[in-house]
C-alpha cells in the first residue's frame, strides 16, 4: 500500500474519531471501515489481525454501550464545545498516559469546558456528573475503543 493510500486511511480513521463525538455520525463504523480498507489493500497477517481485533473490540464496545444509559446529552446541556474539549482531553490523556489516560482526559476536558462556562468548581463538577450520567460514559466507551483501534492500526503501519 502506498503512502497516499495510507494517508487516506489515516484521514478516514481521524474522521471516524471525530465522528464519535458528533451525534448521528457513525464514527466507530468509519474507523472499522478504514481498517477494513487497509486490510483488503494490504493483505498481510498483521493487517488481518488488526481487523479481527477491531471487529471484536467494536462488538464488545456495542455490548457495553447497550448496557449503559442511552445518550441524552443534548438534554443535559452538552454543547459542541464540550465535545471538542472532551475529545482533545481524551486524545491528550491517551498519548501522555498511554491508553488508560484517555478516561481521565475525557472527564478533565468536560470539567474544563464547564469550568470555563460556569466559573465555579462545584457547578463544573455537578455538570460533569450530569454529562457522564446522561450518556457521556457511552461516548467515552465508543471513543476509547476507536482510539485503541487507531493506535493498533498506527502501530501495525509503523512496524511495517
Amino acid at each position: 500500500m502506498g503512502a497516499w493510500e495510507l494517508l487516506l486511511v489515516g484521514l478516514v480513521v481521524l474522521l471516524g474519531l471525530c465522528g464519535v463525538l458528533v451525534p448521528g455520525v457513525p464514527g466507530s463504523w468509519l474507523v472499522w471501515a478504514a481498517v477494513l480498507w487497509w486490510a483488503l489493500k494490504d493483505p498481510q497477517p498483521v493487517a488481518w489481525g488488526v481487523l479481527v481485533g477491531a471487529t471484536v473490540a467494536l462488538f464488545l464496545s456495542q455490548v457495553v454501550r447497550w448496557a449503559l444509559p442511552p445518550r441524552r446529552l443534548r438534554e443535559s446541556g452538552a454543547t459542541p464545545r464540550m465535545a471538542v474539549y472532551a475529545g482533545v482531553g481524551a486524545l491528550l490523556g491517551f498519548v501522555l498516559l498511554p491508553v488508560l489516560g484517555a478516561i481521565p482526559g475525557f472527564m478533565a476536558g468536560i470539567y474544563l469546558s464547564e469550568r470555563l462556562r460556569l466559573g465555579r468548581h462545584g457547578d463544573a463538577r455537578a455538570a460533569l456528573r450530569t454529562a457522564m450520567r446522561s450518556g457521556g460514559s457511552s461516548v467515552l466507551a465508543e471513543l476509547f475503543t476507536c482510539m485503541l483501534i487507531a493506535a493498533a492500526w498506527l502501530g501495525a503501519v509503523i512496524s511495517g
